[in-house]
This record gives structure tokens, C-alpha cells and sequence, in this order.
């Protein structure tokens, strides 16, 4: 990939489109929310709009109601959306007519918005980190990686293209109740008998191997899970978003729009149930854990395992991200930052050049290594 590519930031770049616009108390002037501060300081008359304090713990609610009466019971918002058919996200907008390009993978979205009822965001975790800090962590991101193009760490349209983005996930609290089917593994020793060869004669010898026995194993465990945290939505890659842990959950707000000023937020797609499913996957590896345990012995198999789920709750919480996407040799790249911690994950190109030369350089110290070793 030549160095001479060019570099396009995605424009508009939102995790759900258009920011919340909150007027000041004063000069009416719009706020934005500043990371770190419980406030909304105005930038033209400098008035600090305190945001209320409606409570510390972030209420958590019970799953089987949810499902069985959402419509009828839960507390929704109305939202606009438009949902890019190329990837799949649920773009928020104002306009009841969009002709935009999709924030996620820059595909254009000509739709009609309909409006949706969407659970309410119990709980929201306020950013911690600048975008000024997103940025430079980014570019020492970028400079330790010797094989991106130069380009990359140079370009300022880094300061542009992060935006701050709200992501939508779930969280789950359980009790897992699993049956299990398996086999107990137990070493035990043989003395062996193998020939080898000693001074061009065979010789026989004995040594120690390792034999393991199998037993028939069954049983039932239990395991509590507190806050399994499931993203929500798909338009941003489902392990990135996960790689992006930890994220201090302890920390959580009650939701209130002011935390939002000057962000955006990112409907969820994936719904309750769905949610409960990806929550089954995370749980699965503590439950084997939890099985092998109960087995004993020196070594486990699992050949069956049939959980069921009790006392479930959840929560629908708003996670603050740093967001970036743009274009080189046009394909697109993101990168998420942890809100919170800075945690970094993200993919970038590769510079052709760079990767040649290196190959070059390998094959000119074989060849040297060749021609000394003929030489002696």
C-alpha cells in the first residue's frame, strides 16, 4: 500500500446521530457535557449549569416481566431511527426524511425514519477521558506501530474524526443451575520397556510414562453472576466492544440526558432477549470452569451440560466511547477508546513499503550468512 494513499475521515462520524441540545440557564447558549465534571459549563458566559442529582443507585429490573409486559409496563422513549441496511445499524435522527451517510461503515442511508419505542437507559457512565486525550492516545498508539504508514500519525484530521459516542449495552444478574455429564481424568504411572541404541548396539532400557484412567463423572452446580456485560448493538464489531473492558461499573450514574450534551448515542439493536443469549455465551466458560472443579481429579471432560436460569435482572446502561473512523486506499478503519480508562482498541492499515523493506532487509542478512558460512 503506497504511502501516498489518501487518508478520508469519515464525516459525521456519530454513534446514533444527532447530539442532545441542552440551552444554558443564563444566555440560552447550547451546552455540551465536559468529561469528568457533574456540570454543564457554557462556553460563551461561562455559567456552570449544575445536573441534578436524581439518585446513586442505578435501579436494576426483572427480566421475565420485561418480556412478558415491555409494551405495556417498562419505561420507554420515543426515538427516530433509520436503520443502515448495509451494517445494520440504528441511526437516530432528527429529521423525519434522512438522506445521510451511515456513521458506522459510510454506506449512504436514503430512508424514511419511522419512530420505535425503545427501553430507557437506567444507568449512565459518564466520560472521564478528553477527547484531547483520546486523540493523543491514539497517535502513541499509532507511532508504536512500526508498520502503519507514516501518513496516519502525521494527518491532523485525528482531532476532528473522534467523536464522543454513548454505546448501549446490557448487564445481567443470575443464578445458573447446571446438570453436567462427564468423564474424571486420573494419572497414574507405568514403568515402560524400549530399546535404544549404545555404541552401535541395541540396549534395553525402562522408563516412567504416564497413563491416565477414565471414570464416569455427573453432578449439578450453581453459579451466581452479578453485572455480565453484553453490548447492545451491532454496528460497531461486537469483540472490540468487549476488548474495550473494563469499564468500573461501580460508577454508574442514574441516567439523565445532560450527560449526553454534546454527544451521541447509539440505540440498541440487539433487544432484551437477544441481550440474554450473548449473556449465556460470556457465562459459559465460569460454569465449565465450575464443572471441572466439581469433577476433580487430574483432568476433566465435559460431554453434556443443560443450565437453566433463575432470579434474573437486568439493567440497560449508556457506556461512553471515543470513536473514530476514516477511509485509506478505501476501506474503513475504527477505532474505540474506553471513555473511562483509555483502553485502546482499534485496526489500521498496513504500509506496503514498510513490509518490503523489511523483507528485503532479511533476505540481504541470509544472504550474507550464506556466503560467510562458504566462505569457512
Amino acid at each position: 500500500m503506497p504511502e501516498s494513499d489518501s487518508i478520508e475521515p469519515v464525516a459525521a462520524f456519530a454513534a446514533g446521530g444527532a447530539p442532545r441540545h441542552f440551552p444554558c440557564a443564563q444566555c440560552g447558549a447550547d451546552l455540551t457535557y465536559s468529561p469528568g465534571e457533574r456540570a454543564l459549563k457554557c462556553s460563551h458566559c461561562g455559567t456552570v449549569n449544575q445536573i441534578p442529582v436524581t439518585g446513586t443507585v442505578v435501579e436494576e429490573a426483572d427480566y421475565q416481566a420485561a418480556l412478558v409486559s415491555l409494551e405495556e409496563h417498562a419505561e420507554t422513549v420515543e426515538r427516530l431511527e433509520v436503520r443502515c441496511e448495509s451494517c445494520g445499524a440504528s441511526v437516530e435522527f432528527s429529521d423525519n426524511l434522512t438522506s445521510r451517510t451511515c456513521p458506522f461503515c459510510t454506506s449512504p442511508i436514503v430512508a424514511q425514519a419511522v419512530s420505535k419505542k425503545r427501553l430507557k437507559p437506567t444507568g449512565v457512565l459518564p466520560f472521564s477521558i478528553t477527547k484531547q486525550a483520546a486523540v493523543e492516545s491514539y497517535r502513541r498508539w499509532l507511532r508504536s506501530r512500526w508498520f502503519a504508514p507514516s501518513k496516519l500519525a502525521r494527518e491532523a484530521f485525528l482531532d476532528g474524526a473522534f467523536v464522543g459516542a454513548y454505546m448501549p449495552f446490557w448487564t445481567y444478574d443470575c443464578v445458573a443451575t447446571t446438570d453436567y455429564e462427564g468423564q474424571r481424568g486420573e494419572d497414574y504411572w507405568e514403568t515402560e520397556t524400549y530399546t535404544a541404541m549404545e555404541n552401535g548396539k541395541p540396549v534395553t532400557r525402562t522408563r516412567q510414562v504416564r497413563r491416565t484412567r477414565w471414570y464416569p463423572a455427573s453432578g449439578t452446580v450453581v453459579n451466581s453472576f452479578d453485572d455480565v456485560l453484553v453490548p447492545a448493538s451491532t454496528s460497531l464489531p461486537l469483540q472490540e466492544q468487549i476488548e474495550a473492558e473494563p469499564w468500573g461499573l461501580k460508577d454508574l450514574v442514574t441516567y439523565d440526558d445532560a450527560y449526553l450534551a454534546g454527544m451521541r448515542c447509539e440505540s440498541y439493536s440487539i433487544d432484551l432477549r437477544k441481550g440474554f443469549d450473548g449473556a449465556k455465551a460470556r457465562m459459559k466458560p465460569q460454569i465449565e470452569e465450575t464443572i471441572c472443579a466439581d469433577i476433580g481429579g487430574d483432568h476433566q471432560r465435559i460431554s453434556s451440560m443443560r443450565s437453566s436460569y433463575d432470579r434474573i435482572l437486568f439493567k440497560h446502561i449508556l457506556l461512553p466511547m471515543w470513536v473514530s473512523a476514516y477511509r485509506f486506499n478505501r476501506k474503513v478503519y475504527r477505532v474505540l477508546i474506553n471513555g473511562r480508562t483509555g483502553e485502546l482498541v482499534g485496526d489500521r492499515p498496513y504500509s506496503a513499503w514498510k513490509i518490503s523493506a523489511l523483507v528485503c532487509a532479511l533476505l540481504v542478512i541470509v544472504g550474507i550468512i550464506i556466503l560467510i558460512a562458504r566462505a569457512q
